[in-house]
């Protein structure tokens, strides 16, 4: 399995030290949890902004009634 050589600061790994002792679990299991988590809220927040990005693309028309004042100026408008 590939590997990642990670530096911490004494108080960061200290801190890791006393977190894997209180969980009863090893440095390795804490820092791997804290990075798969990491990694499913990551993945989380882009399907939320694709989600948004779709409903708001089959809206644009309704939100644009909505909120003209936020609607940016038409091209030939803009020059």
């Amino acid at each position: 399995m590939p590997a990642l050589n990670v530096e911490f600061s004494e108080r960061e790994l200290e801190d890791l030290r006393q977190i894997a002792k209180e969980r009863g679990t090893s440095m390795k299991a804490l820092v791997r949890e804290a990075a798969a988590a990491d990694i499913a809220r990551h993945r989380a927040l882009q399907e939320g902004a694709q989600a948004f990005r779709r409903f708001f693309a089959a809206h644009a028309e309704e939100f644009a009634a909505a909120f003209p004042d936020d609607e940016p100026p038409a091209k030939d408008e803009a020059a």
